[in-house]
């Protein structure tokens, strides 16, 4: 211990005196190096006893515990605005600038939903078509799409348009089936010389839609329904064709395409896609308020507390005349341990404090207590 370097009671800042020189340039953080220096000295003892450390080593604790809070704050200010974040461009860096919440990401989200349902989405809902047979009740659509050079595999069905005729098509028709005998009942009034047109308008509505029903029921009841069945791509259709030259038209997606995973951005091409590529840096010691500094000044101290025990660890004992020292490094590494934990959980908390969900939770309780409040007043008695 005779060989080992004291602390002289005071120093001097010099730009370069840090491992990583982020913030040696700040005028701020040069002068509060020193006071730091003196702080952390004091509180370990010294002049009372010896303090085993040299500026520079202060300077080091003081630019790790600066670069800590920053990525603390940082990091938390990722991970709040994160959604809003992803997608966007990393020109510039974030420090110390105002997030506008987005829906971006929620959006995105919500696209594979709609590719789902068939009503959005970013990916392509393609046309095909397939001619029908005579008698012929089952179509093999894998066949189709491997005829239309699609990869096995990689056709998903969306929608079949396979019907019935709407009734309207055969409003006019006096075959109808209906019941309703439309051209029997206008002869009935005497305009069965007039033309179906003439019908439709002198008509009420709520006769059209009656008729319109009507129809629809009577080819539920009398007729096959149209419908589909569809497994693995393999389509069997009620009622069977009856005659050829109709095509049956469906909607399909790739797989492929909405499998795809990236939807733009690599790396390199300036894009936030993960929280490493948030553009927050490290901090500017001259904006940090006397609450945080407070808060370095402490972790600091911590940290010396810890380089102070692993150097005074080399020397189990120290021997005087006639007795050993024990030196109390274990004790030292122990409490700069603890402190720093201590510190890193109050700094998260007074964090989590200020997260957007809290305040608004916050301000909800305190509208809430001040309408009770109000509640409470008398109103003014009105003399006309």
């Amino acid at each position: 211990m005779a060989n080992t370097p004291i602390w002289p009671g005071s120093s001097s800042f010099f730009p370069g005196d840090t491992p990583f020189g982020f913030y040696d340039n700040d005028i701020d953080f040069q002068r509060d190096a020193e006071k730091v220096s003196v702080f952390c000295a004091r509180r370990l003892g010294y002049p009372l006893a010896d303090v085993e450390l040299q500026d520079i080593n202060f300077y080091t604790a003081f630019e790790e515990a600066v670069t800590t809070y920053g990525n603390e704050v940082f990091a938390y200010k990722a991970s709040e605005n994160y959604l809003s974040l992803e997608g966007s461009t990393t020109g510039s860096d974030l420090n110390y600038k105002l997030t506008q919440p987005n829906l971006g990401a929620e959006i995105r989200i919500a696209e594979s939903y709609g590719v789902e349902a068939g009503v959005g989405g970013n990916v392509e809902y393609r046309t095909g078509s397939i001619d029908l047979v005579t008698n012929q009740q089952v179509y093999d659509l894998n066949s189709w799409a491997s005829s239309s050079g699609i990869e096995s595999g990689d056709l998903e069905i969306k929608k079949i348009f396979y019907e019935a005729p709407p009734a309207i098509v055969r409003y006019f028709d006096p075959y109808a089936g209906t019941g309703t005998s439309t051209q029997g009942l206008m002869d009935s009034f005497g305009f069965g010389q007039y033309s179906p047109g003439i019908n439709f308008m002198m008509m009420p509505i709520n006769f059209d839609l009656a008729k319109i029903q009507a129809i629809e029921l009577n080819d539920q009841v009398r007729k096959s329904n149209y419908s589909f069945e569809l497994v693995n791509n393999q389509l069997r259709i009620f009622p069977i064709p009856q005659r050829s030259g109709l095509k049956l038209y469906f909607k399909y997606i790739l797989k492929s395409d909405r499998n795809k995973s990236t939807v733009g951005g690599s790396i390199g091409t300036g894009v936030v896609t993960d929280i490493s590529t948030v553009p927050y840096v490290n901090p500017t010691y001259k904006y940090i308020n006397s609450i945080g500094r407070q808060w370095v000044f402490e972790y600091t101290l911590a940290l010396t507390k810890e380089m102070l025990g692993y150097i005074r660890g080399k020397y189990t004992t120290v021997p005087i005349p006639g007795a050993d020292v024990t030196l109390n490094h274990s004790d030292l590494i122990t409490a700069s341990t603890a402190e720093k934990t201590a510190l890193l959980e109050r700094l998260r908390a007074y964090l989590d404090e200020t997260s957007r969900s809290k305040l608004l939770e916050k301000k909800a309780n305190e509208a809430e207590f001040l309408q009770k409040d109000l509640n409470k007043v008398p109103y003014t008695i009105f003399i006309g």
